[in-house]
């Protein structure tokens, strides 16, 4: 393997899985749709901010999980945006435009959702 073709590969490797995920109340359907360079991570937090009162911003689902409990929500990967083999691809454009077309299919507002 060359060098070039062994950098990218080790790139590729070393990115956290990134897309688009969703929050589910499972009392009133409710839910939240967003998105992560590294989705993991980002759904760690969450749950810890969650559980923990941290400074998580949505207050109206912070209010419903400490009202129903962690047991009635689900966190889910919708999407995964693979890595490309472009070191200087913008990912986080990609992820904008994915999360736009997950919100507009589940339009999760008002009663159906979280997202403001």
């Amino acid at each position: 393997m060359t060098d070039k073709s062994k950098l990218k590969k080790e790139y590729k490797q070393s990115l956290p899985p990134m897309g688009i995920y969703i929050v589910k109340n499972l009392v009133n359907n409710k839910i939240l749709i967003g998105s992560s360079k590294n989705l993991p991570g980002r759904i760690n937090r969450f749950k810890f901010g969650l559980k923990y009162g941290g400074t998580e911003s949505n207050r109206e689902l912070a209010a419903d999980y400490q009202k129903y409990g962690e047991e009635n929500f689900s966190f889910e990967i919708l999407d995964e945006l693979k890595p490309k083999d472009d070191p200087v691809f913008n990912y986080a454009e990609e992820l904008k435009l994915l999360e736009e077309m997950w919100i507009e299919k589940l339009q999760p507002f008002g009663e159906k959702g979280y997202n403001g």
